[in-house]
């Protein structure tokens, strides 16, 4: 049984991770944090979980979770304060799970160009592995420090693998249209996320300056082997939750759509929750689940991309399960399934 505590418990990120911590058969919560002075039952934070998880919320303190016996964390942080917290658990021999962004993009540079911060703990960023278990699996057995993916970067990067590792694309004319729902935007409430304001309508957001783009590049420029870039356009839409991409590349040759739907079966044949489909996929279909779901079209001498996950599951909390799975040795799907 391994010992976990959740930093940043009051988060919509952090409530997913709890339930799916609670039906984990190695998984003990045995500490949550947050970061305001209040100490309250997380069950009043997060009504759903009354009668599920009897803890109360604690002041952040790497001594006391050593204490508790803590050996895995989970830190539902928002950026920033991710860097402050984690070099404390990670010189104390804890292994953690980020879900910010904090040690996902390598170069600090480039960390601090999107973020308009200088990356405080550059040690840890060095030896952080990227979570994403279909492509960096092997790097996790043997982690201390794995970054969680952002939400929107899984699709395009996932989306976009079979085809970027074959160069069988145009890696300089990539185009990313994705629709995330509200939750995205996290529990702290903002004015464009009220329901008034964002109701009955659809607009883009953070156009050319999304934080996710390098994140995208990242992964795909390791996939190809040199530079790829994309031009990432992210839009809220009216629900609650769930994330749809269509991404649009120029291929090299000429394909059938019978050729594209084998080249990606073969390329996640050993990925657990990569559902590799022949009709469209909706949102509502890997809602509340880990599974993201694709397929691939011919269209004019295009190729388009069709990707959609549950934003807060697949996304974040369920991922994050994913990777602990990985790093301690169980099966992928346990708790997740």
């Amino acid at each position: 049984m391994t010992k976990v505590a959740i930093l940043g418990g009051s988060g919509y990120t952090a409530v997913e991770l709890i339930k799916i911590l609670l039906r984990h058969p190695a998984v003990e919560i045995v500490a949550v944090t947050s970061r305001s002075e209040e100490t309250p039952l997380v069950a009043e934070l997060h009504p759903s979980l009354t009668g599920r998880l009897d803890l109360r919320c604690q002041v952040f303190q790497p001594d006391r979770l050593v204490a508790r016996g803590v050996e895995c964390v989970f830190s539902c942080l928002p950026h920033g304060a991710s860097m402050e917290a984690i070099p404390g658990l990670l010189e104390r021999g804890l292994r953690v799970i980020d879900l910010s962004a904090d040690y996902r993009l390598r170069d600090p540079n480039v960390y601090g160009q999107w973020y308009g911060e200088s990356h405080r703990d550059l040690a840890h960023l060095a030896q952080a592995v990227y979570g994403l278990p279909e492509l960096y699996g092997d790097e996790l057995p043997t982690a201390q420090l794995v970054a969680n993916p952002g939400c929107y970067p899984q699709a395009p990067i996932l989306g976009l693998a079979p085809l970027v590792t074959g160069r069988h694309i145009d890696l300089k004319s990539i185009i990313i249209d994705s629709k995330s729902g509200v939750s995205g935007a996290g529990r702290t409430p903002k004015l464009d996320f009220h329901f008034p304001e964002c109701n009955e309508s659809v607009c883009a957001y953070g156009v050319g300056k999304h934080r996710h783009t390098p994140e995208i590049e990242q992964a795909l420029t390791d996939l190809a082997g040199e530079p790829v870039e994309v031009l990432f356009t992210p839009h809220l839409i009216p629900m609650n939750r769930g994330i749809f991409s269509t991404i649009y590349v120029t291929p090299r040759r000429a394909f059938t759509d019978a050729q594209l739907l084998e080249l990606y079966r073969a390329y996640f044949t050993q990925a657990a929750f990569v559902r590799v489909l022949d009709r469209l996929p909706a949102t509502k279909d890997c809602l509340g689940t880990n599974f993201l779901d694709l397929t691939v079209r011919c269209v004019r001498g295009r190729i388009l991309v069709l990707v959609c996950e549950d934003n807060l599951i697949r996304g974040a909390s369920g991922l994050a399960v994913q990777n602990f799975n990985r790093m301690y040795g169980h099966d992928e799907k346990t708790a997740l399934l």
